[in-house]
């Protein structure tokens, strides 16, 4: 169903790919990351589950099936709020032998059910996120991660980026589709209301969970904020929550929470084979799944955040691998980070199906480049090639340098620049 004003979404070109040989897509993510219009996009017809129409509670008490009738592809959206529907679709797929039936939506993950199944070969899911700067319209997409490790050099740009404080000020701004016309401060005051729904009433919501104290959840969200795109292990983040009563055990089961709504995501440790004996940190990241959620539970401005660079350097590395996360998963590419106890680091590691990969750092300066290109050759130059491949490429992404090939081999750009 084309809609006037839709927006194109990085996940478009894969929705219609997966639709082409799979009986229904289910679309995940956070709240108000635009599923919803993404799925319409691509179905012929609808029905919301949280509608709360009563003819909807009648044909789930009488019939479930009935919500299943209606042109092909049909978008169910918000489809947890009845988790029965998933066998039904399920079974529907195998009755009708054709691909590209259903779209599916959800924006928290139902609770584990023996009787649900898997939905194996039938229903393919997708993630979706909150808008990168290129969906957005704030930047320009000229170097192409999957261009990239095809080999070829973007053109350089000496004027590339926007300035650190044009920067953060996206960066605190956020990615929500609704917001896009609202000023930083607008988008802010909007996503702290965001954020005290997801609080007090979307972990509420979650099936299968126990009772989450709200306010034991708030100082956890500030903990986590300063502690994004690190590793630091949840001892650390529950001695941050200051005042608060919470063992690592309870905040491991409030992390979990969040991960079911899709506000936190995890980057794990990469272990490639090593020359050296040094060994590998193995512990995660976490981020928020957009780091304008850390500047909302934190109040946290952009000009704030000028006076905080080492903050303001974390929070943009998380928007950077919130941008390749999101790129990569279009090419097949999973994202790790990398750490061993010598010191050697890569913000961000992505690595295709077939095996190669690139590295990457994040400063927010360009005049940190020089020290970002010496950690990845350190890096490349650990890697038993023997067993690991070397790198297809590796970059510096910063937030006001240019676009240009650097005299190592390595290749700098602006996060701004940066597209599927």
């Amino acid at each position: 169903m084309e809609q006037e004003g839709y927006l194109p979404r990085v996940v478009d070109r894969l929705v219609d790919d997966v639709l082409g040989y799979s009986g229904g897509i289910l679309i995940e993510g956070v709240r108000a990351c635009g599923k919803t219009m993404t799925g319409r996009q691509h179905a012929l017809s609808e029905v919301a589950l949280d509608s709360g129409l009563p003819q909807l509670r009648a044909a789930l008490d009488v019939d479930p099936s009935l919500l299943l009738a209606g042109d092909a592809p049909r978008l169910i959206d918000e489809w947890q709020v009845e988790p029965s529907l998933w066998n039904l679709v399920r079974r529907e797929i195998d009755a009708r032998r054709r691909t590209g039936q259903f779209i599916l939506t959800g924006s928290s993950v139902p609770a584990e059910d023996a009787a649900r199944h898997s939905g194996a070969h039938r229903i393919s899911r997708i993630r979706m996120r909150p808008m990168t700067l290129f969906e957005r319209g704030r930047g320009d997409g000229s170097v192409s991660l999957e261009s990239l490790f095809d080999g070829e050099v973007p053109t350089p740009v000496l004027g590339a980026g926007v300035g650190v404080r044009d920067a953060l000020y996206d960066l605190v701004h956020g990615g929500w589709p609704a917001d896009l016309d609202l000023t930083a401060a607008q988008a802010q005051r909007r996503l702290r209301d965001y954020v005290e729904d997801v609080v007090s009433i979307d972990i509420g919501r979650l099936d299968g969970e126990p009772r989450r104290d709200p306010v034991r959840m708030r100082a956890l969200m500030r903990s986590l904020a300063r502690h994004i795109a690190t590793e630091a292990s949840f001892s650390t983040i529950v001695k941050d929550v200051a005042g608060r009563s919470l063992s690592a055990e309870t905040a491991i089961a409030y992390v979990g929470a969040l991960r079911r709504l899709f506000i936190i995501e995890e980057q794990p440790a990469w272990a490639p084979h090593l020359r050296s004996r040094y060994a590998v940190r193995t512990s995660s990241k976490l981020h928020f799944v957009d780091p304008a959620i850390a500047a909302a539970v934190t109040a946290t401005s952009s000009e704030r955040l000028m006076q905080d660079l080492e903050t303001a350097g974390l929070w943009f590395e998380s928007q950077a691998v919130q941008h390749l996360r999101i790129f990569s998963e279009m090419c097949g590419g999973r994202l790790y980070h990398y750490r061993d106890k010598a010191g050697r680091e890569a913000d961000a590691i992505v690595e295709l199906d077939d095996g190669r990969w690139a590295a990457f750092e994040v400063k927010l300066g360009q005049r940190q480049i020089p020290a970002a290109q010496a950690s990845l050759a350190a890096l490349v130059a650990d890697i038993d090639t023997a067993r690991t491949p070397p790198p297809v490429f590796t970059a510096v992404i910063t937030a006001d340098g240019p676009v240009m090939p650097l005299p190592d081999g390595a290749i700098t750009f602006p996060l701004n620049a940066l597209g599927p």
